[in-house]
């Protein structure tokens, strides 16, 4: 990324000496200026992604001029720099917002990683803040977070079928969404102001789900001291959801036929029929055809369930959607957690951008509530996330897309990816230490470097992971 960066300094010395470190090795437009007053103007006037100030200087402090900095360019990255470092000017230059702080004298390296980062960090910034325009666009399906075409086309089908009474099966792999997408189909139905109730199928015992479903009469078992009205009484009028429906029983199959067909039950235990309004709504992570094959479900049941059918793509078919929702799980467990967390690290969201996500959205959020918990920063980073998740498989660098790019452009695409998976993969097992990285991959450690500087990877980030 090439930045435009303001240094200010009472030494004219070291504005030249920094404006060479950083013209020979990047492409940055730098300003130099000895005058913090009319730094001041400057960046009143000019948008600057870096401002690298001293601490002392005789007309005004750097910890003033990052104040003015701050409340002229919120998103400008400070940098602070003095030959009179303590932990006391560090600590209130950091409370105080600025990016870093960097103690005189200092290796060229260092100065220039630091501008980097400042850099990545505030790209990250104009990704979030286009994250969250995404989420507001989101009003009208608050909890279903996405914007891939996969996610465009349910909210899409939602919208056309939520206003009929027609019976939905919603099918797809667990942790993928199938009970947000039927509340949404609730929300958006002529019922919304009814009640939606939810039946889960694997989690009621088979010996008492008749029970739970259409009630009892008192006597009708050990234990029935009363009536009791179920969850179908409960629907009435609103719409009943029938989680994990492949995992019901047989005999419950063909009750549950009755009720779908004609709307009629009967409370266990009881003689009359009853009636009920309901609108149902189905899901399941199992091929239903299968269990018809195996004579586990019903085929006429699976007919009158199957009306219209959803498929929610599993997490891996949607990736372009993981960004949206990690930055939706951070805000959310921030404020559930009493944390400010402002970001996640480019790191981070590459690695969680590479992994395969077995169990889907479920696993993504759990995985950035433990993040948010353990961070100890403004920013979650590698380490955060913790082994499961650095350990999880990755996902193979060739996909669809790929296939639609022309031969040469696909190549250096897979090389690209190669090089940065390889390699971070290198350094995490070896906790950063790059030699030893090195030596367990059969690369020269020159060799490691150059692609390190090339792919922007920093070994340090891996120095405290958790293995």
């Amino acid at each position: 990324m090439r930045g435009r960066i303001l240094i200010v300094d009472d030494e004219k010395d070291m504005l030249a000496l920094l404006r060479r470190i950083i013209t020979e090795k990047t492409e940055h437009e730098v300003t130099l200026e000895y005058d913090p007053f009319r730094a001041v103007e400057l960046i009143e006037r000019e948008p600057f992604n870096v401002v690298i100030t001293d601490l002392k200087m005789p007309k005004m402090d750097g910890i003033a001029l990052l104040d003015k900095a701050k409340s002229l360019q919120p998103s400008a990255a400070v940098i602070m720099m003095t030959a009179y470092a303590t932990i006391e000017t560090a600590v209130e230059a950091t409370q105080k917002g600025a990016f870093d702080y960097i103690a005189k004298p200092f290796r060229k390296e260092r100065i220039l990683l630091t501008i980097r980062r400042a850099l990545d960090w505030q790209a990250l910034r104009l990704e979030n803040l286009g994250l969250r325009r995404s989420l507001e666009e989101q009003k009208a399906f608050p909890s279903i977070i996405g914007s891939s075409l996969a996610i465009k086309s349910i909210l899409n089908q939602i919208m056309q079928v939520a206003k009929s009474m027609a019976t939905i099966l919603i099918q797809g792999e667990s942790g993928t969404g199938k009970e947000l997408v039927a509340k949404a189909i609730h929300a958006h139905s002529r019922r919304g102001d009814k009640a939606f109730v939810v039946v889960n199928c694997t989690a009621i015992p088979e010996q008492i789900i008749e029970s739970e479903l259409f009630g009892h009469k008192k006597g009708a078992f050990t234990g029935a001291w009363q009536d009791k009205g179920g969850l179908v009484d409960e629907a009435n009028q609103g719409t009943l959801f029938l989680d994990e429906i492949g995992e019901l029983n047989i005999v419950m199959q063909a009750k549950l036929l009755r009720l779908l067909q004609e709307g009629e039950y009967k409370p266990v235990g009881g003689l009359n029929t009853r009636h009920a309004d309901v609108r149902f709504v189905a899901a399941t992570n199992h091929d239903l055809r299968e269990r018809i094959a195996e004579k586990r479900f019903r085929e006429d049941l699976f007919y009158r369930l199957n009306v219209i059918c959803l498929r929610l793509p599993p997490l891996r078919e949607r990736r372009d959607d993981i960004p949206l929702l990690v930055h939706h799980f951070v805000e959310k467990y921030s404020k559930l957690n009493s944390k400010e967390i402002r970001d996640i690290d480019p790191e981070a969201m590459s690695m969680l951008m590479t992994r395969e996500w077995p169990g889907n959205v479920r696993q993504l959020e759990n995985a950035i509530e433990r993040g948010v918990i353990l961070c100890r920063s403004e920013r979650i980073r590698l380490e955060d996330l913790m082994t499961d998740v650095t350990h999880t498989k990755a996902l193979p660098y060739f996909n669809e897309a790929l296939f639609r790019l022309p031969f040469k452009e696909a190549k250096e695409t897979v090389i690209k990816a190669f090089h940065r998976q390889y390699i971070l993969a290198a350094l995490q097992q070896n906790r950063g230490n790059i030699s030893r990285a090195a030596e367990q991959v059969g690369l020269q450690r020159q060799y490691m470097h150059r692609i390190m500087k090339h792919e922007k990877i920093d070994a340090e980030k891996f120095k405290d992971i958790s293995m």
